[in-house]
């Protein structure tokens, strides 16, 4: 018989984050553990306010789970497309629950979740992201950065201009750009993209509102760089008319409601051509552990919310020089949790 419990937790973020959306110092997040005779799996749900889930809605959700009738923790089908109708929307504490039951049958079974998933082991060179701040803090986030192959950049305020001059005066280092939906037309977006590809971009995520399809489609067939979907693609039935409007598509297990449907996402995104990037939260070691074993089937990974907290529960994969060694522990690749010893409000 299935036993699952939770605890809530505040992610201290170890510096004030600031997006085009505004600014925050933590983010609320549900931990999972759930256990099935003598196996035990963990998840979570990082939930920033953006995307409309908290403790309330979490919980509130989790009252409704029974998993009584399911007898058999590999029939993740039948227990997933249950968890998924509940309710509506809440996709972060789906993918809590997701995370924790693939967690729990890499645990009976042994083995790492990407050789469940049929996938090769590949280390990853991730992001880290530089918020929207002053050229001060930008220099000291670009030196604690220096290690990294890439930097994630935050864009989409009329700081544009002094960040990346700022970035660009202190490192080469490949820039990945993330607008978050803050420019206001589909010719601002254009002229900022061709100037940011001059200083060193790989690609543009989300440059205007999710809802700007007209603007959005424009602009894929006239941006000199690859577009990705953000907040415009959240889940698997999102990617009917992805190509339309984006090159590719930044898969969160936040967003997809866990594993299951964010593998399913990659595989199908790349079968229709478009570019497949990992991204995250603010996560602890567990979530961000769970998305590494999906590293292989992407061409972007930007999976660095662990590394911006400061009081993460978890261990699993080691980072070094901006790679995460993923390892092959068995399920997400979690080193040695305590639930007891996580503390809870």
């Amino acid at each position: 018989m299935f036993q699952l419990q939770y605890k809530r937790i505040y992610l201290e973020k170890k510096h004030v984050f600031r997006i085009a959306g505004g600014t925050r110092t933590n983010t609320p997040a549900i931990l999972i553990q759930l256990q099935f005779e003598n196996h035990t799996g963990y998840g979570e749900a990082s939930m920033p306010p953006l995307y409309g889930e908290d403790f309330q809605t979490a919980e509130a959700f989790l009252k409704r789970v029974d998993l009584t009738s399911f007898k058999d923790p590999f029939n993740t089908e039948d227990i997933l497309n249950y968890i998924d109708t509940i309710a509506p929307n809440n996709p972060a504490i789906k993918a809590a629950i997701d995370i924790a039951l693939h967690d729990l049958i890499g645990q009976i079974l042994n083995i790492p979740l990407h050789s469940y998933f049929g996938l090769k082991p590949k280390n990853l060179a991730t992001s880290k992201t530089i918020g929207i701040d002053t050229p001060k803090i930008i220099e000291e986030r670009v030196q604690e950065a220096s290690d990294f192959k890439y930097l994630k950049v935050k864009l989409g305020s009329e700081l544009d201009e002094e960040i990346i001059n700022t970035i660009k005066s202190l490192t080469n280092q490949p820039l990945f750009i993330d607008a978050n939906q803050g420019w206001k037309s589909k010719e601002e977006a254009l002229e900022k993209t061709n100037w940011l590809k001059e200083n060193g971009a790989v690609f543009i995520e989300q440059p205007l509102p999710k809802t700007a399809l007209d603007e959005l489609s424009w602009l894929a067939a006239q941006s000199p760089l690859p577009i990705i979907g953000d907040e415009g693609i959240q889940r698997f039935s999102d990617l009917k008319n992805a190509s339309n409007f984006y090159h590719g598509i930044n898969i969160k297990l936040m967003k997809s409601t866990g594993l299951r449907e964010a593998y399913k996402m990659a595989q199908t995104a790349k079968m229709m051509g478009l570019k497949v990037m990992l991204g995250c939260m603010s996560e602890t070691s567990c979530a961000i552990g769970a998305a590494a074993q999906l590293g292989a089937l992407a061409d972007w990974i930007d999976l660095d919310g662990n590394l911006g907290i400061k009081n993460d529960p978890f261990k699993a994969h080691h980072v070094e020089n901006g790679i995460i060694h993923v390892n092959n522990k068995a399920g997400v690749g979690l080193l040695n949790p305590n639930w007891d010893q996580i503390p809870t409000l």
